[in-house]
């Protein structure tokens, strides 16, 4: 089986359906040989920045020379992003041996009447082959949904937990309030093992989290956003200052421009000082190791004048439009590119779009998925907020064509909704064929 034949079997594995219970995972992590063994396994849950956060602890980790595992979901164009060794994402060749690799465990599993892995479970454990192959010291886990159940929380013994912002997202699933959805993320705490929170949630989920901490033993360092304070606005980053007197007068730069990073970065940091406890304050390797972060599909600029960013609920979207007032566009034309699946509050992302960020026109599309809002469904919603111009194009290039023609070439494209959106956006521009004449 070759790279391509490896991936097309894991895509045809359901991606949908129930999950497996933990002891499930366990067992096939049994199966490899208890992979995560050894590691100091730091545990990453929230609904959103988790994988920013894991990229700035990543970074921060490697600049004081230690050997780091990432694995994080979803991808946005390559299977192979959700597992990084040392900052770098796996080769198809390491990618195919450790797919190998899980796919004996699981056939033998298979054979004896035990469930086949899910996608995320059955890519989750390659990960973990892959770390225990690449002998790496720290093994940052980002949850693929909640925390309770999911498959990462099969790693028992941690070093550190993590929980960022707490929004609506997965309601089906999670639950339909802050405080149940708080209480599955919460289900990564472990007994006596830090938390590091981000306090700027609501208070409906923040009282589940502490709660959990205390009940389990768990230190518990919660980051408020009086713990920063931006300092820089840019359009390609921004600067904040931590006030911890730890930090002195240390002045971060980060070279994204959504503020919402800065809460991510300071949890990262928090994390790390607390893992490592320095006895040498390295600030300057630090403050390089967070300003070469770039994690893409986050106000990721990919083309002069094209923006993609992930958010994909409500949450992410007002975080979204915080970072495009930020970022004082207001004279330039601005369009919005939607598109969205059928099971996110997409109404909601819509309201908050029109009614907060108005822009001269919106484009809407529809994503290659089969969960996908067609764009005429979109564009009856956004109708019904906004009387400014409304395109549906189902065809991903007549929407990039419709967007930047009316953004014209000082004007700026957003594109959000979706990370399936954003996938399919960088994949096209990557092509040389695509190209708008003005």
């Amino acid at each position: 089986m070759n790279y391509k034949e490896a991936e097309k079997y894991i895509l045809e594995i359901p991606k949908f359906t129930s999950k497996n219970p933990l002891e499930h995972t366990k067992e096939l992590l049994a199966r490899l040989g208890d992979p995560q063994k050894e590691k100091k396994v730091i545990h990453v849950a929230g609904t959103n920045g988790k994988g920013s956060v894991c990229a700035y602890l990543q970074s921060l980790l490697l600049s004081e020379g230690r050997r780091v595992g990432l694995f994080t979901s979803p991808h946005i164009v390559s299977m192979k992003e959700r597992i990084r060794v040392n900052g770098k994402e796996v080769s198809g060749e390491e990618f195919l041996n450790a797919f190998e690799t899980v796919y004996s465990a699981v056939m033998d599993m298979h054979r004896e009447g035990k469930k086949h892995a899910t996608f995320f479970e059955f890519l989750f454990a390659m990960a973990m082959e892959t770390f225990r192959k690449k002998d790496v010291e720290y093994v940052i886990l980002e949850t693929g949904l909640g925390g309770r159940l999911d498959a990462t929380n099969a790693v028992e013994s941690l070093e550190m937990t993590i929980i960022t912002s707490i929004s609506l997202d997965h309601t089906d699933i999670l639950g339909d309030t802050l405080a149940k959805i708080a209480e599955e993320k919460a289900g990564i705490i472990k007994a006596g093992v830090p938390l590091i929170l981000d306090g700027s949630s609501k208070e409906e989920a923040l009282g589940v989290i502490r709660k959990k901490a205390v009940e389990m033993g768990a230190p518990c360092r919660e980051i408020s956003k009086c713990a920063y304070k931006i300092t820089e606005t840019k359009e390609s980053h921004i600067a904040f200052s931590m006030a911890n007197a730890y930090y002195e007068d240390v002045v971060w730069r980060l070279s994204n421009p959504a503020p919402y990073q800065a809460m991510n970065a300071a949890l990262a940091l928090e994390a790390f000082v607390w893992m490592l406890q320095p006895k040498v304050k390295h600030i300057e390797v630090w403050k390089q190791a967070l300003e070469h972060v770039h994690w893409e599909g986050r106000m990721e600029e990919i083309r002069k004048g094209i923006i993609v960013d992930g958010a994909h609920n409500p949450g992410a979207v007002e975080g979204f439009v915080e970072s495009v007032c930020a970022g004082k566009d207001a004279g330039k034309k601005r369009v919005l590119l939607f598109s969205a699946v059928k099971d996110k509050n997409y109404e909601e992302m819509i309201r908050i779009l029109c009614e907060k960020l108005p822009a001269r026109a919106y484009v809407v599309t529809t994503i290659k998925d089969e969960r996908c809002v067609l764009a005429e469904e979109l564009k009856n919603v956004f109708e019904k907020y906004t009387d400014r111009e409304v395109v549906a194009e189902n065809d991903l290039d007549n929407a990039l064509k419709a967007a930047q023609e009316r953004s014209g070439e000082d004007g700026v494209v957003y594109c959000l909704g979706s990370l399936y959106l954003v996938g399919m956006i960088k994949k096209r521009l990557q092509e040389e064929n695509f190209h708008v004449e003005f």
